[in-house]
């Protein structure tokens, strides 16, 4: 019996960590998203690694699906150079975390509305690393789609 209490703490103990390290990954994701959206260059910066690798799918006009890899400090320049008149929103439909040690994966089906519209969806893939306690964006690659985006009631 003693046995059996002990195997159920340390079970407990373990989903308890797990719990925790799935709430802070998401919560690096959300960070990032209240900066963006605040055009916070710092508040950006701040939950991604110097070195993040950021690539895009998508179709070129020819409907041919590319691949692209982008530079953070670019991503971050056009955010913060929007202009008041314009209102953007990335909103995040779900998270679907996977964590391994210090290792994390987060997919995220997303849509993207400007001014007010739809203007596209897809899904964010974000990488994480878990560098001396705190989780750090390594890697973020998104595809992006303007038809098949039946999560959203009207959406094409």
């Amino acid at each position: 019996m003693k046995q059996l209490l002990g195997i159920l703490c340390c079970f407990s103990f373990a989903m308890t960590l797990a719990q925790e390290d799935t709430t802070a990954v998401k919560n690096t994701i959300k960070d990032f998203f209240t900066s963006f959206h605040a055009q916070d260059a710092i508040g950006m910066k701040k939950v991604v690694d110097t070195a993040i690798v950021l690539q895009t799918i998508g179709a070129q006009k020819d409907g041919i699906q590319r691949l692209r890899t982008e530079n953070f400090d670019d991503l971050v320049h056009a955010i913060t150079s929007i202009p008041d008149s314009v209102q953007f929103e990335e909103r995040i439909l779900d998270y679907s975390i996977q964590i391994d040690g210090a290792m994390a994966n987060a997919w995220t089906p997303y849509e993207f509305w400007l001014n007010n519209e739809f203007h596209h969806c897809g899904v964010n893939s974000f990488q994480l690393f878990k560098d001396k306690g705190k989780w750090k964006i390594i890697y973020l690659i998104d595809t992006r789609r303007r038809e098949g985006c039946e999560n959203t009631p009207g959406k094409p």
